[in-house]
């Protein structure tokens, strides 16, 4: 027995006798163990909170408002600056066909994402989201801007978090996401988003969010530049904030797409992302569910669901991705036999409103989830 093994096996005992890893522990499952080490492990935690052999998905839509930004992120392919040829703002009428063809196809859920578009105010997103809910009710859920964008328009009304929060809500919002992530460190943030909000203003504006009653999610893009460190340190901030709030519903990783951006790069391996989905699923002890990402990993994300992943959407656009090399497979039912395929039993999960899922986000530590099945 080598002691590298040792060490993965000293590990997965504490893992059983539901121990938290340290980030120390995290790092030697990185380098030492092997992926049906990690797949192993990332299995024990994930039968903590679901039925092993069930997965839950969404069906979906992207709706990118607008591609006007001045955020300058280089590894985005999807943004023109203001006054540039090629910008537009979606009409109201332009976002309800497109809610209405995803209902026509059985999705109810829509995720809004644009950019820092100086020529839209706070009250445009309150209006368009009021007329959204008036006009759908709970027939369709949506998750209105990532925090990113939350961020850029609380900055750009002069409000508090917790004052923009609290507009967004009075016009329906139900949650905001944590999109916008990406790396969630400093240096990451220096090096790819200059223009952006820094990683303190992240969490406060995802604190006041929680506490204004609205509901989050944790989110991550790996397969720029960044170091396992910097992942590492991600993952570390994510568990913090979970800790002290208990606000996160999931948390989702998609891999980063380089094609027409300023950034370039490749991209990573099924593999390697598989990986950082068990050590994902491990490490953050205190978040009930784990996402894969079909939009960027296409049919091997469903490979992830045995790394500790339990639940997946099929997006029909986004975008911001598409600019950026993804596809997008409309074949509903041939991606959903891949699932089953592996041994999975697939069911379609409706997004709750908040106060249907709040308090559930994540076990008190030290105690069990109720039956899942």
């Amino acid at each position: 027995m080598t002691n590298t093994t040792l060490a993965v096996r000293e590990i997965e005992a504490r893992i059983k006798a539901r121990e938290r890893i340290s980030s120390v522990d995290a790092a030697e499952l990185w380098k030492a163990a092997t992926d049906e080490e990690l797949r192993r492990l990332a299995g024990i935690v994930r039968k903590r909170y679901h039925d092993e052999t069930r997965a839950t998905y969404l069906v979906m839509r992207i709706i990118n408002y607008t591609n006007v930004c001045v955020a300058q992120c280089d590894y985005c392919a999807f943004y023109v600056l203001p006054n540039q040829e090629g910008g537009y703002v979606l009409t109201r009428d332009d976002v309800f066909a497109k809610i209405d063809e995803l209902l026509e196809i059985g999705g109810d859920l829509v995720a809004f994402n644009g950019g820092f578009n100086p020529k839209l105010p706070l009250h445009f997103y309150c209006d368009l989201f009021r007329a959204v809910r008036d006009r759908y009710g709970e027939r369709v859920e949506f998750y209105a801007l990532t925090i990113a964008e939350f961020l850029y328009l609380a900055d750009r009304a002069g409000l508090s978090y917790h004052q923009a929060a609290e507009e967004l809500k009075r016009a329906g919002v139900h949650w905001i996401t944590g999109g916008g992530s990406e790396i969630l460190t400093e240096d990451f943030r220096r090096r790819h988003a200059k223009f952006k909000y820094t990683v303190a203003e992240y969490f406060e504006a995802q604190r006041a969010i929680v506490e204004t009653g609205l509901r989050t999610t944790a989110t991550m893009v790996i397969g720029f530049d960044e170091t396992f460190e910097e992942r590492l340190e991600h993952l570390e901030r994510t568990r913090d904030f979970q800790d002290r709030t208990n606000g996160l519903f999931s948390f989702l990783c998609w891999t980063y797409k380089p094609y027409g951006t300023a950034f370039g790069g490749r991209e990573i391996s099924p593999r390697e992302y598989h990986r950082h989905i068990a050590l994902s699923r491990i490490f953050l002890d205190n978040v009930r569910h784990i996402r894969t990402s079909v939009l960027t990993m296409n049919r091997d994300a469903f490979q992830a669901l045995d790394f500790g992943a339990d639940d997946f959407d099929l997006p029909i656009e986004d975008e911001v991705t598409q600019k950026a090399g993804a596809t997008i497979d409309l074949d509903i039912e041939g991606l959903l036999a891949v699932p089953r395929s592996l041994g999975y039993r697939v069911d379609y999960r409706r997004s709750e409103r908040p106060e249907l899922v709040r308090g559930i986000a994540c076990p008190p530590r030290g105690s069990e989830w109720p039956s899942t099945t």
